[in-house]
């Protein structure tokens, strides 16, 4: 069997119905459109969530909580994933550079999950209080960096 050979199942593939090509076609005149209304006439589209006049979905269902306009998006990385990576010191430019971290965001944020057991140096814009005390307590040091201008 190869790629040439390969055929559709039967009754798949079905002829286009060619529209308004005389009424012995069952498709002619109106092409199936009916007579007059917004449907029938070209160039009708349909506005996206329009149930024919009754009240859509999404106006008929209540509105819930709320949205922090302001909330920050940190890059986030973990101790685990700083331990299994090379080198002793790690910024967010030379993780972004080793695609460890792909959208920098807000900025840099490492969180306290796993342990360290080596000196390290990191320096981001955010540490959780677990983080920052693991990597004193291996030695190493958390330097706070300033915002980046997103």
């Amino acid at each position: 069997m190869n790629l040439s050979s390969l055929t559709p199942p039967e009754g798949q593939k079905h002829r286009k119905k060619r529209l308004g090509r005389g009424m012995g076609s069952g498709k002619g005149k109106t092409s199936g459109r009916g007579h007059k209304g917004a449907r029938s006439i070209s160039g009708y589209s349909i506005m996206r969530g329009f149930e024919g006049g009754q009240m859509p979905l999404h106006r008929r269902l209540p509105k819930r909580g709320f949205t922090n306009i302001f909330k920050k998006q940190y890059a986030i990385i973990n101790l685990r994933d700083l331990e299994r990576l090379e080198g002793d010191t790690f910024s967010p430019d030379i993780l972004m550079a080793s695609g460890i971290i792909k959208k920098l965001g807000d900025g840099l944020k490492v969180l306290g999950t796993g342990d360290i057991s080596r000196k390290i140096t990191v320096e981001a814009h955010i540490f959780s209080k677990t983080a920052a005390e693991k990597i004193q307590k291996a030695g190493g040091e958390a330097k706070v960096v300033g915002a980046t201008a997103a």
